[in-house]
């Protein structure tokens, strides 16, 4: 019985992601977007079909794993060993301007170190999967704007590891000789890695038996994406870092073609999930007791990391252009900043309060970043033309969007008519009572409203209809009707025919008489 009602609840959270999917595709925004909105609906705050996220929870973890290995395997180390240093003085710019920003706020604001700290790094870092997505679907993943941005991505990435160890030992204030040895070993293994890399490509063991095989060829990627990650995670470091690494591996190798198109099916599922899951976390009571305080946090991060971003672009020399592009895909919250605030509230950094708050401002930024990314490039592109409504620049920047929408509530009037039709039908078949109701009917143009049942009572006189006829005022048979019986009433136009006769009857003429 438990196994049933758990493939029920699997079929019913599949259902609800594809669906939720389909709407964004429809609505041309990453279907991710969809996935955060049903595990929103599927959870304990709305319909209760997921009420504990550890249910899905370890999928989720699979799901981040494989998304990173995956970004390793489509990053070109070459390329990354000629943009490290701008990737890397982007992520610490990002850092310094983020841990800056909080610290100026907390004079006014009344932040502790600590909880700076933690806040400063969760605007820091941005979301490597839906800025990926973002790029994908805007085609600019493999040009210079998608590859730089990949880049900046994963040098977030790298940051994320020293990171969390300093929130780790933050709560009790002193920063351990163990964390800074994690993260001193952490960088040598990545730059002697990518060096070792960068001067060849590398053949998988048993390559010959494993490429020749459908079924091992996903096997071994995921071999290798858990193995390293489960390696790296007996030394104390991170499982994603290493699933990351494991990327780097495969990306270089001769087998890279079909290991990742056999793993990407699979990464596709456990990403969904990891999203679905994200939207197990909103707390829509939470939202709503403190929706003014989680939208204003939204709307000056979102500024504040589009205006950063940009202006950190524009310092490493990119265009105007290429910088606008990237500063708006970098503009959301990571992913990671919900592992920050689970560590930040277990060392005492933050408390309840403030962690649900960085949990709901971060799956927002999640869900409306792609929005942002629309709305802020059609805006751009509306720049020449002349709008004076608020109304004509929706139009202008979502005409399509508009456009199926109402195409889609069309279509759904026209299949509920249908349907009452039919029902209507068969009820009427069955109750011949019903039956004498007519059903409203498509009248021809010009023609007179025909009008039965409740709409003819409606328009009925109100003043009561009289117990005799009244007699009539004129003799006139086209008015009163005809009043006597058949006979007398075809004598009596006889005789109207007769009398017609001789009065236009001439007089006789004198002829005669001449004659």
């Amino acid at each position: 019985m438990d196994a049933h009602v758990n493939l029920t609840g699997m079929a019913v959270v599949g259902l609800s992601a594809l669906l939720c999917g389909l709407l964004m595709a429809r609505l041309r925004q990453p279907a991710l977007v969809g996935y955060i909105i049903a595990g929103v609906l599927l959870g304990p705050s709305a319909f209760g079909v997921v009420e504990d996220r550890d249910q899905i929870g370890g999928l989720a973890e699979l799901g981040v794993l494989l998304l990173l290995f995956l970004i390793g395997t489509e990053l070109s180390v070459r390329f990354f060993m000629v943009t490290w240093k701008m990737a890397l003085g982007a992520v610490a710019l990002q850092v310094a301007g983020s841990l800056g920003a909080i610290f100026l706020c907390s004079i006014f604001l009344g932040f502790s170190a600590a909880e700076s700290v933690l806040l400063g790094f969760v605007i820091a870092l941005s979301s490597t999967a839906v800025a990926i997505k973002i790029l994908e679907e805007i085609g600019e993943l493999r040009n210079r704007t998608g590859r730089i941005a990949v880049a900046i991505l994963i040098g977030q990435d790298l940051a994320f590891l020293p990171m969390l160890l300093i929130v780790e030992n933050i709560g009790g204030g002193t920063l351990g000789l163990w964390a800074l040895a994690q993260i001193v070993g952490s960088v040598l293994v990545l730059v002697l890695l990518v060096r070792k890399l960068n001067k060849r490509r590398v053949n998988l063991p048993f390559a010959r038996i494993v490429m020749g095989n459908v079924d091992l060829s996903p096997l071994t990627g995921l071999v290798y994406c858990f193995g390293f990650g489960a390696v790296f995670g007996l030394f104390g470091l991170s499982p994603a870092y290493g699933a990351f690494l494991a990327g780097l591996v495969i990306g270089r190798s001769n087998q890279r073609e079909q290991i990742v198109h056999a793993v990407r099916p699979v990464q596709s599922v456990l990403v969904m999930v990891f999203f679905l899951s994200v939207g197990l976390l909103i707390d829509l009571k939470f939202i709503a007791d403190n929706l003014g305080t989680v939208l204003v946090l939204l709307l000056v991060v979102t500024l504040f990391k589009t205006a950063m971003n940009i202006g950190i672009m524009r310092l490493m020399g990119e265009t105007w252009q290429r910088a606008s592009l990237q500063g708006l895909t970098l503009s959301q919250l990571g992913e990671f900043s919900f592992l920050l605030a689970a560590t930040g509230l277990s060392a005492g950094a933050i408390g309840e309060e403030q962690s649900r708050l960085v949990i709901a401002v971060t799956v927002l930024s999640l869900a409306i970043s792609p929005l942002w990314l629309t709305t802020a490039r059609r805006v751009h592109g509306l720049a020449s033309r002349r709008i004076d409504t608020l109304r004509e620049l929706m139009d202008a920047a979502y005409g399509v969007e508009v456009k199926v929408v109402r195409r889609g509530s069309r279509r759904f009037i026209f299949i509920v008519r249908i349907l009452m039709r039919t029902t209507w039908d068969r009820l009427a078949t069955r109750f011949p009572l019903l039956a004498r109701i007519k059903k409203p009917h498509r009248r021809a143009p010009g023609a007179p409203k025909l009008l039965t049942g409740p709409e003819t009572a409606a328009k009925e006189p109100e003043d009561p209809a009289p117990t005799q006829p009244p007699a009539p005022e004129h003799d006139s048979a086209a008015e009163t009707g005809p009043k006597d019986p058949p006979g007398d009433t075809l004598t009596r136009l006889g005789d109207q025919v007769r009398e017609a006769a001789k009065d236009n009857t001439p007089p006789p003429s004198d002829d005669r008489k001449d004659a």
